[in-house]
């Protein structure tokens, strides 16, 4: 059976040259596979699927592959096999899947350093709302804090307790106070999500000796979250563990889904001067945020979205936007004050480009409602800090300036004693297995052997299917 997903002509390909199929490059992620075709120029292209079993046919009706080299995947669990052939004036390409899987696809113009572009994105089905995904056994908590996280439907949040000066942090709000502007310290701790720039088909820098920025700035945030789930009630997520790219507003879509508190993206500028160097945080302008607003507020006419946890759904025009800029106004001035303590902690250890805080339009910081920074943490570009974002003790030494400069905001707002206090035990907890994840990755993650896993849930092998739930020990 034939079922047509997409046909796009760019243009009319009669009376010239055959586009040449170049490479195949592939980027498996947690929860999809990339598939990037680099062509030789603009290519008509069909793609469709064939069940039984079930395929996924791209058939490029004026492209060639005369290429020496074969066309050769990744190893990749979504993918059984790939076939191709030519066929009439152009090529076939089968592929044949080991599940379901949406698909998506593109064809890009050139952007440096890459020429023309097919994409294709494999994508994992998605869960049905309200499916669980990762399940915690809570520790005992005063019933006014407690808060069902993943496995129900949460509350609602109020984006401020009173028409003052509020700061939003762990996901409510309470009116500003001298050193206890945070709200109470919730049950499984603060939430930390870390995101590296860039990754899979997008390198982002390269530097003078060949490092890409996608690879440094991976390695820099895997050293910080190690080190914040060190704190007592805290824990770290990162929007991605390896070589594949996610888009900007998917890193902020992952960090309100993880219910993160506080949002740091890692990136190592580049400059065409290479005398250029040192740190330098960023936050959100008030441009960027303006803009966000009139989207998001746009957006509320034809679908249900949030502020906050709190539903726009129903609310007329004039208090969405006054909830809205008070949202966002509060998150900025989180975001600052987060950013200056990372910012003078940076400058401990290295030299920095900007002295003071700046602000930009980023789209990975325009959450409305979650403090977030971007950290250039040094100039790839630069021959010596690119030599020193290689030595994994300098990126210790980063993500170390990069924790301390989070610890001390936390610690400023009062929220010490409590996470020492109230820190869930490391043992306990219960973890829905997500896609991609392996049980050494697991027990890495809860500071455990994996044969403790093992033994505690009767498991004969290592291997863990997607959606089981796991008793960690």
């Amino acid at each position: 059976m034939r079922i047509p997903i997409f046909l796009l002509v760019m243009f009319s390909v009669a009376g010239v040259s055959a586009t040449e199929l170049l490479t195949l490059r592939t980027w498996p992620a947690p929860d999809r596979t990339r598939l990037i075709f680099d062509l030789s120029g603009p290519a008509a292209f069909e793609i469709f699927r064939v069940h039984g079993p079930d395929r996924l046919v791209i058939d490029l009706p004026q492209t060639a592959h005369t290429n020496a080299l074969p066309l050769v995947l990744s190893p990749d669990s979504r993918i059984r096999s790939l076939r191709y052939a030519a066929r009439d004036q152009g090529l076939r390409i089968v592929l044949e899947l080991t599940q379901p899987l949406v698909i998506r696809q593109a064809l890009l113009p050139p952007t440096a350093p890459y020429g023309h572009r097919l994409v294709v994105d494999l994508l994992e089905p998605e869960l049905p709302p309200g499916a669980p995904r990762v399940a915690r056994v809570p520790a005992p908590a005063p019933a006014e804090t407690q808060q069902t996280r993943q496995t129900q439907p949460q509350p609602e949040r109020p984006l401020v307790a009173a028409p003052t000066a509020a700061l939003v942090v762990a996901g409510t709000a309470a009116t500003a106070a001298p050193k206890s502007s945070l709200p109470a310290w919730r049950r499984d701790g603060v939430v930390v999500v870390i995101d590296p720039g860039h990754g899979g088909d997008d390198v982002g820098a390269i530097g003078a000796g060949g490092s890409h920025e996608k690879d440094v700035v991976l390695a820099v945030a895997r050293e910080l979250k190690a080190l914040i789930d060190r704190q007592p009630g805290m824990r770290a997520v990162l929007t991605r563990d390896g070589d594949y790219y996610i888009g900007l507003r998917e890193r902020m879509t992952r960090a309100r889904a993880k219910g993160a508190d506080l949002f740091v993206s890692i990136h190592a500028d580049a400059f065409r001067d290479r005398r250029v160097r040192g740190s330098s945080v960023f936050v959100l302008s008030r441009t960027g945020a303006s803009s966000e607003a009139a989207r998001w507020l746009a957006e509320q006419e034809n679908a249900a979205d949030f502020v906050g946890g709190l539903t726009l759904d129903g609310k007329d025009a004039q208090l969405k936007s006054v909830l809205l800029d008070l949202s966002q106004t509060a998150s900025l001035k989180a975001s600052m004050e987060v950013a200056g303590s990372v910012l003078n902690a940076l400058g401990q250890i290295g030299p920095l480009h900007y002295r003071r805080i700046q602000q930009a339009g980023f789209m990975v910081l325009k959450s409305p409602d979650i403090p977030s920074l971007l950290v250039e943490t040094a100039y790839i570009s630069n021959p010596e800090e690119e030599g020193r974002l290689g030595n994994r003790a300098f990126r210790q030494k980063l993500a170390g300036a990069i924790r301390d400069g989070i610890m001390s905001y936390f610690d400023e707002h009062g929220v010490t004693a409590e996470r020492s206090a109230q820190a869930p035990s490391d043992a306990g907890h219960q973890h829905w297995v997500n896609p991609g994840e392996t049980l050494s990755g697991i027990a890495l993650h809860y500071a455990v052997s994996p044969e403790r896993i093992r033994l505690a849930n009767n498991l004969d092998t290592d291997t863990v299917r997607v959606g089981e739930l796991l008793q960690i020990p």
